[in-house]
């Protein structure tokens, strides 16, 4: 029997679950908004969203670092996460900058993301997790919307922000969806040397 000092903290890894939901909710949130009011893209908006970005990006890095059981969700976080504090700090620091390319850096950003959630629902269904499909739909969907985003089929601005907050809403779902089904806690996990993932457990998700 291993004791509690042997045992890993549970913590981190609530911690980062916890934040992606937060920010998964706050990306749904700006996605709406800029929907309904395409008109809010201006340099403040632009401000915003570079922090929100920033502290996402540091969230991606933590949850890669936090070593759920499964470690489905959070394989790419550490790329990404880089990258979007590199972004975000950079569209705070110059949003009259970041408002010429803010489609097409964001529309990167999630058909890349988008491509990653396949890979990662594709595992999910090996390792059994029963609503793999739930990512894979949502990670298609945020792949198509990023697309788009990139090629701006558009010359209207008004379209190019609600294309933008439909990818920003369809990148928010896929995160919480990624994060709820495919990040499984568990209470006084062991060491990495220590690990064994068993049949079972894997079933309890």
């Amino acid at each position: 029997m291993r004791s509690a000092a042997h045992m890993r903290s549970a913590a981190p890894m609530r911690a980062a679950k916890t934040g992606y939901i937060i920010m998964a909710a706050v990306m749904i949130c700006f996605g709406c908004i800029m929907i309904a009011m395409p008109e809010t893209l201006a340099a403040e908006m632009c401000t915003i969203l570079g922090i929100s970005a920033a502290i996402f990006g540091a969230v991606k890095i933590l949850s890669y670092f936090s070593k759920d059981l499964f470690r489905l969700a959070f394989q790419h976080d550490l790329a990404e996460g880089i990258l979007l504090v590199i972004l975000g700090v950079t569209g705070a620091a110059r949003p009259d900058l970041f408002m010429g390319f803010i489609g097409a850096v964001f529309g990167v950003c999630f058909m890349t993301d988008g491509l990653l959630k396949i890979q990662v629902a594709v595992d999910a269904k090996a390792f059994g997790v029963s609503k793999w499909w739930l990512i894979l739909a949502a990670a298609i969907v945020t792949g198509t919307a990023g697309f788009f985003l990139v090629i701006d089929p558009t010359d209207s601005a008004a379209t190019a922000a609600v294309m933008l907050g439909i990818s920003l809403l369809a990148e928010g779902v896929l995160s919480l969806v990624t994060v709820l089904t495919a990040v499984k806690i568990v209470e006084n996990q062991l060491p990495d040397s220590d690990d064994r993932i068993t049949f079972e457990a894997i079933h309890h998700v």
